[in-house]
């Protein structure tokens, strides 16, 4: 076998409808539109969701809720995950950089320390926002937590 001879199984691809080329290819006149109508003029596009006229149903339901512009958005890192990158791989100076090149953040997130989890070594760990069980955490196994 070489790929000079390579064609696809018999029956699998089958020829387009060719529309529009003259009464005698039974596709002619008015090429599988039907006759009148809005869906047989040229440029005709429906829109999308439209139900046939009836009110559609992003009409139909009542709008909710809000989306908060200056809501600040937090990447969140658990106490339990830090302790297993020390006990792994034997970090205990905690930075952003060295956050995002172990994968637990992208280097434009925000990131917050959260408090699930034990934590027995003593880290250095700096981030953008800490909850009060976290900070609490690393400073009662002697580390210290630092606010960006």
């Amino acid at each position: 076998m070489d790929l000079s001879n390579l064609k696809p199984a018999a029956g699998s691809v089958k020829s387009s409808k060719r529309i529009g080329r003259g009464q005698g290819s039974t596709r002619g006149g008015t090429s599988t539109r039907g006759h009148k109508g809005q869906k047989s003029r040229s440029g005709y596009s429906r829109k999308a969701g439209f139900e046939g006229g009836q009110m559609p149903i992003y009409r139909r339901l009542p709008k909710f809720g809000f989306k908060n512009i200056n809501r600040v958005e937090y990447k969140g890192i658990n106490l339990d995950v830090i302790q297993n990158l020390v006990d792994n791989k034997g970090i205990t100076n905690f930075t952003k950089e060295v956050l995002v090149d172990n994968g637990l953040a992208n280097k434009k997130d925000l990131i917050k320390i959260l408090g699930r989890g034990e934590l027995t070594a003593k880290i250095e760990i700096s981030a953008d926002a800490f909850t009060a069980t976290a900070k609490a955490a690393v400073e009662a196994a002697g580390g210290s937590a630092i606010k960006l």
